[in-house]
């Protein structure tokens, strides 16, 4: 089955993101295999590498009449994993499901479908997105579908999240010496407690539930013998669409001067380190409604994050369609075969029925 080889060739290349894995071989193989799979198919192939050794790749076909559908699947894994093998319906390996199979599924429809198809094979989703951001600046579309996996259904938004700190700054003193010194590590405490009923009080999407804030990482102190003159917490906020990076930093602002009022020799200072918009588009639009007439599947949120939110910022109508697997980032990652067909002849209808309007 010409579906089973392509996944075979795509699973068996290293392509762990090297931005989270030190040594990780980046995309540059996958993108190789993209670039000649697509022109050995009749399409055309163009490599996009600003960043160093983080490629992206557009292929379009050869049919410009018309509008034009993006379809946009990223190249990069998190981490190794066993070699590739098929088990009845299920291909296991890593980055199958998340999201070789995706890619995959938009080549071919890339290939078959009688209209002006375009696939962004992009590097660095599982970081920065750099390959997205590139990639927009050199592709124009009026529709987009993301084929990160969805289970079969279609999903019309996900949370975005701000990554922030808080260093709260103490004095260092001799643990004899409690006079001279402010241990920062227990000044956090009561910052901790807020964060908590702040995270208890977030709001509710109709489909992606609550907005939600965590603890992720805390660091601080030398020594046991020491109070400690600093302490850092990183935390993670998820927003949900309606919610700004502005708005998280108000919040955390006002948390902080809350914390003040009780403990007027508090420290703290908040610095956000990285905003990713949540995505949302409307259940009415011409492309949801295209994609429920080619499948016959629930409309939903997903959990997590995608590139689906810098296409639809760049002003295209953009879903999520992707096939249904499990194992995400684990070892035992597996996709159903059966699924990347039906994604495949969903895509195909759709790009002929909305690039022919």
């Amino acid at each position: 089955m010409e579906l089973v080889e392509l996944l075979t060739q795509m699973a068996g290349i290293d392509s762990v993101n090297p931005s989270l894995v030190p040594g990780g071989a980046g995309e540059g193989a996958m993108a190789d295999f993209v670039e000649r799979w697509a022109r050995e198919h009749g399409l055309d192939a163009r490599r996009h590498e600003a960043t160093p050794g983080r490629p992206s790749v557009v292929v379009r076909s050869r049919r410009t009449a018309g509008r034009t559908l993006l379809l946009c699947a990223h190249l990069d894994t998190v981490g190794g994993g066993p070699p590739p093998r098929l088990d009845g319906d299920r291909f296991h390996g890593r980055g199958t499901y998340d999201m070789k199979a995706g890619l995959a599924a938009a080549l071919l429809a890339c290939r078959d479908a009688q209209a002006d198809v375009v696939v962004a094979a992009v590097a660095d989703e599982e970081h920065a997105s750099l390959g997205i951001q590139e990639v927009l600046g050199h592709v124009r579309a009026d529709a987009a579908i993301v084929t990160e996996p969805t289970e079969l259904e279609i999903a019309i938004a996900h949370k975005g999240f701000v990554w922030a700190e808080i260093e709260v700054t103490g004095k260092a003193a001799h643990g004899s010496r409690p006079h001279l010194g402010v241990d920062a590590i227990l000044k956090t405490g009561p910052v901790l407690t807020a964060l908590s009923a702040l995270d208890a009080t977030l709001g509710e999407h109709p489909l992606l539930g609550r907005g939600s804030l965590h603890a992720s990482l805390i660091e601080g102190g030398e020594e046991l013998s020491t109070y400690p003159a600093r302490c850092v917490l990183k935390l993670e906020r998820r927003t949900l669409p309606g919610e700004t990076a502005a708005g998280v930093e108000r919040e955390l602002d006002a948390l902080l001067e809350r914390c003040r009022a009780l403990d007027p020799e508090l420290v703290a200072e908040r610095r956000t380190l990285l905003v990713r918009e949540p995505f949302e588009v409307d259940p009415g639009a011409e492309l949801v409604g295209l994609v429920r007439e080619a499948i016959d599947a629930p409309v939903v949120g997903v959990s997590y994050w995608a590139d689906s939110a810098f296409i639809a910022a760049a002003g295209i109508p953009t879903v999520l369609l992707g096939p249904v697997g499990a194992g995400a980032h684990a070892d035992d990652e597996w996709v159903s075969i059966s699924s990347v067909q039906t994604l495949t002849r969903t895509l195909i209808t759709v790009a002929e029925r909305f690039c022919a309007r």
